[in-house]
């Protein structure tokens, strides 16, 4: 068997064998509480008889999700660029953004409802919130982690600071930074639904899966709920798909974590 093919009919099989489990778990679990685990037929039934609200309120999440989280980019690594560049500037913000990272942002939700309003203006500062903190943190220490000898070099060649950044510190924390950047991309739609289930409204079809979560647990509709958490899944894994993409389109041709592997 070609390595190729074993690589594809490994996952295949893992994903029968716990579908398998899945249907002998719901029918181990007494008559009256089976309710509490849908089979997977029925979670596919519910999706296609709430189509239409399961993927307007997917778009909703996932502009919010898809703005919070191209906020968390921009702003983390500039703000990386500032503390790399200064041990002083580092020294004196880097505990406080620990701290702040440590402070459960759904603390804030009912904060940001009235500063910024319900809706999806606080869903991306929420989404902004979780994807913030890893990205700032990996960039940062993928930008203070350079090669001291490759350093040396370019001081001894006179390179200019902004050389220096360019050319040597901003690639060499590329792997640093996408490793930053999966995470926040995981984190991405769990922020927004976060977000839509404490900050979120319903206003001109503008609710998101959080908030047909609140719906469908008040009216007792689980397979339902579970078709929402899989959508939400699905969301994550198309940002974790895309941020992996563009990490092998970057690091592919130079970095030692695209060798290839046993199989």
């Amino acid at each position: 068997m070609s390595r190729r093919l074993l690589k594809f009919l490994l996952p295949v099989v893992v994903g029968v064998l716990a579908l398998l489990l899945w249907y002998y778990l719901h029918f181990a679990i007494v008559a009256d509480n089976r309710f509490l685990l849908p089979r997977p037929d029925e979670i596919l039934a519910a999706f296609t008889e709430h189509r239409t609200e399961l993927l307007q309120a997917a778009a909703n999440t996932a502009k919010g999700a898809l703005w919070g989280f191209g906020l968390a980019v921009a702003v983390s690594f500039a703000l990386a660029l500032g503390l790399s560049l200064s041990p002083l500037v580092r020294v004196s913000f880097y505990p406080y953004l620990m701290i702040l990272q440590m402070t459960p942002v759904i603390v804030f939700a009912p904060i940001l409802v009235l500063w910024v309003g319900a809706g999806l203006k606080s869903v991306v500062v929420i989404t902004f919130l979780i994807c913030f903190f890893p990205l700032v943190v990996n960039t940062t220490q993928g930008l203070i982690s350079t090669d001291r000898t490759l350093l040396e070099l370019f001081r001894l060649y006179r390179a200019s600071r902004w050389r220096e950044l360019r050319l040597l510190r901003v690639p060499s924390a590329l792997p640093y930074f996408f490793a930053g950047l999966r995470i926040a991309a995981t984190l991405a739609p769990i922020g927004a639904l976060v977000g839509d289930y404490t900050a979120g409204n319903s206003g001109n079809d503008g609710g998101g899966l959080g908030f047909l979560t609140l719906i469908y647990s008040s009216q007792a509709k689980y397979s339902a709920l579970f078709a929402t958490a899989a959508i939400t899944c699905a969301l994550g894994f198309i940002f974790v798909a895309g941020v992996v993409s563009l990490s092998w389109l970057a690091l592919h041709r130079w970095h030692d974590s695209y060798e290839r592997s046993d199989l």
